[in-house]
């Protein structure tokens, strides 16, 4: 099994009650041998453009753990499940994701020879 991330954006009008189609989503994954490592929702939140007539939509993003033909079935169902507006699945790049850590660590280590805190960087990139 290999973990993926999945993106998924619901119609806005869904705010109310979010439990049924985030568990709607949590049982398809399920139901597809997977298993939900983490959920986090976002929340309501404006979007570059309209999609199916809607400015907003409900972000909610999930870590699982799928088999390869366990995605394409959860695709396949999301693609025609009316709540959903859009969503993505990406395989997790754990390489990349130590890669850029260590680059993170290396730049918070030289400001901190320095004497600069990330606040103060981010004010002098502001200021330029």
């Amino acid at each position: 099994m290999s973990e993926y991330e999945l993106a998924v954006l619901f119609d806005p009008g869904l705010e109310i009650d979010m439990t049924k189609p985030m568990a709607k989503v949590e049982k398809l994954v399920t139901d597809n041998g997977g298993k939900i490592v983490k959920t986090d929702s976002w929340g309501k939140k404006k979007m570059a453009y309209k999609i199916k007539g809607q400015d907003h939509a409900m972000y909610v993003f999930y870590t699982v753990e799928l088999d390869s033909q366990s995605v394409r079935k959860v695709e396949s169902v999301l693609n025609i499940t009316d709540e959903v507006l859009r969503y993505l699945i990406v395989k997790v790049d754990h390489k990349a994701l130590a890669k850029a850590e260590a680059i993170r660590a290396d730049k918070a280590a030289k400001a901190a020879a320095r004497g600069v805190t990330d606040e103060d960087e981010e004010s002098s990139k502001d200021e330029e």
